[in-house]
């Protein structure tokens, strides 16, 4: 409740500022490289130069940092205006981003548009956007996105496992969750998102006290920073303490989401999650999601990668590999998706094999490589993961279909 209840602003007087003076922060020296400056390719000026204590459209006040990546910076704020606290996500300016600086507001706004009148079970299971402004910095414009603030990634939350696996209860809470996101996505907004993993799926936060102890842990012991220039800081991120309760799972990040308006035969997904059309550059829509999904599983409940598309000749990931991995697993490819493809005729012959260069794995059921489950659970989990793991397209359960999966439901 208390995170349905953070979308909207409490009414009131509006929240003062906060006065952030650090005496006593501790200072990184200048030779040693901090957070997003680790990061391949990074050009410090693309960066906005944010500031603790600094207010944002005369509305919210940066609290602390609370991560990075190569295209933004993840603050917590304080919404002075809604009395609440909010996430900005501030993106490296324009000129950098291209196109993309506007794409992932523009789906946003879509999946805005389409919750207007919807009851869907799945429209809270995906990342709300509640503002978005433009920032004038030193070296060019920058867009910043306003968010509920979440708690960490499913990824994350992994880690914390010793055994580095996800209950079967708590995966499958996380994936009733998972399917009913999709479903709205897919069938609401006509939206694909192409980039689900461990982490772009966080855990809610239940607990508000958990922001004031973020201020009051920041205005106590201020985060470690450099000074760079002379006048651009560089802080060092800072956690958000594990709440008393958390909120559901919820999908994120729709910077490489398209929209279902045309025939997509362009390249996506993490490599090693890649559908089988995706590789074989043949026409895909929303069923890759699925497949994306039926390989993430593996990662979170078996402790390794169902497909790892290492080739040993080339010692990296390449595509050939992969399929073979597939085929070792489903056997061969039906010779209509291998039709429809534009690379099929690198990895097959004209009669549907594949080319004798590429070695196939020894073929291995899902069953011998699962470990942990057994009787009627690891019958279902199965029949579960075959629902998603199939070569063609158009044989692949649908988001709704899987939601109420017989395995799933069983934990619900």
């Amino acid at each position: 409740m208390a995170s349905l209840l953070r979308q909207f602003p409490w009414p009131g007087r509006a929240w003062k500022p906060l006065t952030f003076s650090y005496p006593n922060f501790t200072r990184i020296p200048l030779g040693e490289k901090l957070e997003e400056e680790r990061l391949p390719g990074y050009v410090v000026s693309r960066y906005y130069p944010v500031r603790l204590g600094q207010v944002f459209k005369n509305r919210y006040q940066i609290v602390g940092k609370l991560g990075f990546g190569t295209s933004s910076t993840v603050w917590l704020a304080r919404d002075l205006d809604g009395r609440r606290h909010v996430t900005l996500k501030l993106f490296i300016h324009s000129e950098s981003l291209g196109s993309q600086v506007d794409h992932e507001l523009a789906i946003y706004k879509r999946i805005s548009a389409s919750s207007k009148d919807t009851k869907h079970p799945g429209r809270g299971a995906v990342r709300e956007l509640l503002d978005s402004f433009d920032v004038a910095g030193p070296d060019g414009c920058h867009r910043c996105l306003v968010h509920p603030p979440l708690w960490e990634s499913v990824l994350t939350f992994l880690h914390r496992n010793p055994v580095r696996r996800l209950p079967a209860p708590v995966l499958a809470f996380v994936l009733r969750r998972l399917f009913l996101a999709l479903d709205f996505l897919h069938t609401e907004c006509n939206v694909i998102h192409t980039d689900i993993k461990a982490d772009n799926i966080m855990f809610g936060i239940e607990d508000d006290s958990v922001f004031s102890a973020f201020e009051e842990q920041e205005l106590r012991d201020p985060s470690p920073r450099k000074v760079v220039d002379g006048e651009r800081t560089i802080y060092m991120s800072r956690e958000l303490r594990m709440p008393k309760n958390w909120g559901a799972p919820v999908l994120c990040d729709f910077g490489s989401a398209v929209v279902r308006d045309r025939e997509h035969s362009e390249d996506v997904q993490p490599d090693i999650y890649r559908a089988p059309e995706v590789i074989l550059e043949a026409p895909w829509s929303y069923e890759v999601d699925i497949w994306n999904i039926g390989c993430m599983i593996w990662d979170l409940f078996e402790g390794g990668h169902l497909f790892t598309g290492h080739d040993p000749e080339h010692q990296t990931y390449r595509s050939r590999a992969h399929l073979a991995e597939i085929i070792a697993l489903l056997g061969p490819p039906p010779q209509g998706l291998l039709n429809l493809g534009k690379s099929s005729h690198k990895f097959f012959t004209y009669t549907g094999d594949l080319r004798s260069d590429i070695p196939v794995p020894d073929r291995v059921s899902l069953e011998e490589r699962e470990t942990s489950l057994e009787g009627e659970g690891k019958e279902k989990f199965f029949a579960l993961m075959r629902k998603m793991l199939q070569w063609e397209p158009s044989k692949r359960a649908s988001a709704k279909e899987l939601a109420d999966d017989e395995w799933i439901m069983g934990y619900m």
